[in-house]
């Protein structure tokens, strides 16, 4: 497989994966003030934790060779607010799942405001946004304490609408505004049982401390895993980085701004592929990788591109642990105690675009609730088209008046 592709699969990841780690390693030179986010070592690890189990989970659902981008921190968010109106074992197995086992939904809460409210501030030359929207139909009743915690915790714009074509682009216009338009459309429909979208949305823009000279950026083949080739654009740029890895991988460390946030780079040796690599992956790895600062002079080569990506996360998720929140038994009265409900579906779309300046990434989860009571399953098919059997009796007296055997039916 070739060693370029796996790069391009790899920073796809890490631009996810960094913002759960924005613990910084040294601030003493930067020339402008950065500010820590400070949130529970126990939440930061499990943060983690459930990034990596999440990529190597959808891993095993998209095809080997399809690029794949997405926000672990997006959908924690947005599984964040889903567990507040969950109970009993479908807010246990959604707790497993964000690997927050052990941590009391107020430590949780206040770490996600922690995020919402320092992360965007951390570094004052890299703009991050963050956002979080509640939508339901307005004929439903939402719980107060629901929308209460929401708005205090997590910064919800909550709006009760009539759900028809003007609910559904003042949805995707909110998406679109706030991930600088690169995010336009997450729902291409309200269907008539849903009740309730929650979103998150998520945009990251940071110019590179070190930047690459576009007169040096050149036409470079790019060797697909397929065997097969293709040309990119190849930026260059040669300094110094923070180097790491293993046997199987050199790590690059590329930051943005003041330092606060970076892309790490994860290029494999010999015959690894990324793939295998990722589905290895342990926080133990991304903490040694992380640790090692010591920046040496490299020549680097990196692809100019941009991707868009949608995928739903509903396989996934229920690999990670939360089956019953998909199922007629899931439970979310905290959310809506009127009716049952379920999750319909949890889908991610994101973008990205890597330049020479430096990098533009966002990310919308949407999580659909819809009524049990109104999503009819699909009715099954019998259809007796081979030998069957037949019985004629009478109900009260249970007495059979016919059976037959119909090996070969004469239709007339």
């Amino acid at each position: 497989m070739n060693k370029i592709l796996k790069i391009s699969k790899l920073f796809i990841v890490s631009v996810g994966l960094m913002a759960f780690g924005c613990n910084d390693d040294s601030v003493d030179s930067r020339p402008d003030p950065v500010r820590p986010v400070v949130i529970p070592e126990r939440i930061s690890a499990g943060t983690n934790d459930f990034a990596f189990d999440f990529f190597k989970n959808l891993q095993q659902v998209e095809n080997s060779d399809k690029n794949l981008f997405v926000s672990p921190l997006s959908l924690h968010i947005a599984l964040g607010m889903l567990l507040n109106g969950a109970e009993n074992e479908t807010a246990s197995e959604i707790l497993k799942t964000l690997k927050m086992e052990g941590v009391s939904q107020a430590d949780l809460n206040n770490a996600y405001k922690t995020l919402l409210n320092d992360m965007p501030a951390a570094d004052s030359k890299v703009t991050l946004g963050l956002a979080n929207s509640v939508w339901y139909r307005n004929t439903v009743q939402v719980e107060t304490d629901f929308k209460n915690v929401l708005n205090q915790s997590f910064n919800a714009e909550i709006t009760g609408l009539e759900f028809n074509k003007a609910a559904l682009d003042k949805i995707n216009q909110w998406a679109s505004d706030k991930t600088n338009g690169k995010i336009k459309k997450v729902l291409d429909e309200i269907k008539e049982d849903e009740v309730m979208f929650l979103l998150n949305a998520l945009h990251f823009k940071g110019d590179w401390t070190t930047k690459f000279d576009a007169k040096n950026t050149l036409d470079q083949t790019f060797h697909l895993q397929t065997g097969t080739h293709k040309k990119v654009k190849m930026m260059y740029a040669k300094s110094d980085f923070a180097l790491s890895g293993s046997e199987k991988y050199t790590a690059v460390k590329l930051p943005y701004g003041n330092g606060q946030f970076e892309m790490t780079v994860l290029l494999p040796r010999d015959q690894n592929s990324i793939t295998e690599i990722l589905n290895s992956f342990t926080s133990a790895q991304w903490s040694k990788i992380k640790s090692d600062t010591a920046k040496i002079g490299i020549n680097l080569g990196l692809p100019r591109f941009t991707l868009e990506y949608s995928k739903r996360l509903n396989d996934a998720l229920k690999s990670m642990g939360m089956p019953k929140a998909f199922s007629d038994l899931a439970e979310f009265g905290k959310m809506i105690k009127t009716m049952p409900i379920k999750v319909d579906f949890v889908k991610q779309d994101t973008y990205l675009g890597i330049d020479e300046k430096g990098t533009e990434a966002a990310a919308v989860t949407t999580i659909a609730m819809v009524e049990l009571s109104a999503n009819p399953k699909e009715p099954q098919n019998v259809i007796f088209d081979r030998p069957f059997g037949i019985i004629i009796s009478e109900k009260t007296s249970n007495t059979i008046l016919f059976m037959g055997r119909i090996m070969n039916p004469d239709s007339k």
